[in-house]
């Protein structure tokens, strides 16, 4: 059979949902022709599908053997790569792709998509400044390149950019909230009459779910003009109808997030052989910072690189996504968590660090230390001890009621869903708690805990013991976070380019009436 023949099959089989057959055919076709890179492709996806993660990674890195001079080939084989935690080949196909002569501004901007994905921000900078500079001119291409300049550190720039993407789609709110959060609003230069004029429009349409997300980042953005000039009773009514829409578009699985929680502490396999010992590996060393989202993280990942010996990975997946190809497990939020905590037992985790470090350690350059700043990693702790014993994790603290109203008030987008609602931040929080409680009493010594209040209060005595604990000498750079000049890709990188400061430190007592509820909710965790 010719190859067009066996692939016309292939391609039947599959809309067939004929999957077994399809493997065998494109494994047929590939024999034939090994530099046949849209078969090996398609396999890779047929064997995903299949439940097969780990074997749908042999074809993408069979295909990186035989790169064809092919740019939308070539971006859909590096976005198949990332997924399957093959970052280093990815990087690779990057770099051949830049080789290209004269590229067009809509490769650039796919390059500077995937660069900023990695977390390469001076890369994907270049990128989409080269794409703007030859007709770039979609509004998402503007909000790229402000997001980019701000976490560059370039902030006036940032505005500038932002400032005329509004001018020319006033109705376009990622523009808006990310404007409003750059600079502090005042009374006499704020968006107030701008943001109003688009929510009156926005009343108007029909209520399709875009509409409703537009409408959130509109009300997102009326609250905090109106909380930054001071008028608390009007700003909260507009955070609560914004996280009114975030929550109807996001709805919170309780049940869901229970169970994980309750699967982690339930299975004695998980904390079995996780104690610290020596290190099994070579190589720049991670520090993993982990906690709740918007509890310090941040702040404490740009003093620690700050040190002469640390740099930063930014917030990474790269671990738990190294986890679930060991497991050989698709990716599936919870669910497919679960399914590993069941087989914890069986899994190599020393073969899960040792691919965490392999596609990860260039990130460090030249430092003995880089640090992966992911949250979500608090739930990884007892894996993160099972793989990389050597690792130091440091756990951010911070008063439960300030946490939680920094994370009802973030707008994280159409994640985060335990974040839009007051009942369910306080079932989250709670369900944080109880995993943090379990992970000191079954592993005594996995992770320091970093107190916020210490840590911007007494700074110095704080971070001699971070350091202490990561084995590192004591550096006065890391009191001065604001002179780190390394990019930061967080909503709060505006902020953490300040000198250290405490007035983070009892936010929420200027809502403390509407956020009663929740309170009364975590009062015996306070």
């Amino acid at each position: 059979m010719q190859a067009d023949d066996l692939r016309s099959r292939a391609a039947q089989q599959i809309r067939s949902n004929q999957l077994d057959a399809a493997k065998d055919t494109l494994e047929s076709l590939i024999r034939r022709n090994p530099e046949d890179v849209p078969a090996c492709l398609e396999l890779a996806d047929v064997l995903f599908k299949l439940g097969h993660m780990r074997a749908s990674s042999a074809p993408l890195l069979q295909a990186v053997e035989h790169l064809p001079k092919n740019a939308p080939l070539l971006l859909h084989l590096i976005h198949h790569l990332i997924a399957r935690g093959e970052v280093v080949a990815a990087r690779n196909c990057l770099d051949f792709l830049a080789q290209a002569p004269d590229p067009p501004a809509s490769l650039l901007v796919a390059q500077a998509h995937h660069r900023f994905t990695l977390g390469e921000i001076h890369a994907a900078r270049a990128l989409i400044e080269r794409a703007i500079e030859q007709g770039a001119d979609d509004p998402d291409d503007h909000h790229m390149h402000a997001m980019l300049l701000q976490f560059s550190g370039d902030i006036d720039e940032a505005i500038a950019v932002l400032d005329r993407c509004l001018e020319r789609w006033p109705h376009y709110g990622d523009a808006m909230t990310v404007r409003v959060n750059l600079r502090k609003q005042t009374p006499e230069h704020n968006h107030l009459s701008h943001i109003e004029a688009q929510l009156r429009h926005l009343s108007e349409r029909e209520s399709s779910d875009s509409t409703k997300f537009v409408r959130a980042e509109f009300e997102y953005a009326r609250f905090k003009v109106l909380d930054d000039l001071g008028r608390t009773e009007e700003a909260w009514p507009a955070l609560a109808r914004c996280n009114a829409l975030m929550h109807e578009l996001n709805p919170y699985d309780r049940e869901d997030e229970q169970a994980l929680i309750d699967a982690f502490i339930d299975t004695p396999e998980v904390v079995a052989a996780s104690a610290p010992g020596k290190a099994d590996f070579e190589g720049p060393v991670p520090i993993f910072i982990v906690g709740m989202p918007r509890s310090g993280t941040t702040l404490l990942d740009r003093m620690l690189s700050s040190h002469s010996q640390v740099s930063t990975a930014g917030e990474l997946v790269e671990f738990w996504r190294q986890l679930h190809w060991v497991a050989d497990e698709r990716p599936a939020t919870t669910q497919s968590m679960r399914r590993i905590i069941e087989r914890c037992g069986e899994i190599d985790f020393r073969e899960v660090g040792a691919r965490y470090l392999q596609q990860t350690q260039w990130r460090a350059g030249e430092s003995r230390f880089y640090i992966d700043k992911l949250p979500a990693n608090m739930r990884m702790v007892a894996f993160i001890r099972r793989a990389l014993p050597h690792a130091p994790i440091l756990h951010m603290s911070r008063d439960p009621m300030d946490v939680c109203f920094s994370n009802y008030k973030a707008l994280f987008g159409n994640v985060s869903s335990y974040s839009y609602d007051l009942e369910a931040l306080a079932h989250s929080y709670r369900c944080y708690a109880r995993l943090r409680d379990h992970w000191h009493a079954a592993l005594p010594g996995a992770m320091m805990d970093v107190p916020y209040a210490s840590l911007v209060g007494d700074p110095e005595a704080t971070m001699r013991e971070v350091l202490a604990h990561c084995g590192l000498d004591v550096e006065s750079a890391c009191l001065h976070p604001e002179r780190n000049e390394a990019p930061v890709a967080t909503p709060s990188s505006a902020q953490v380019r300040e000198p250290i400061h405490t007035r983070g430190i009892g936010q929420w007592k200027r809502y403390a009436e509407p956020m009663q509820s929740l309170h009364d909710a975590i009062a015996d965790l306070l």
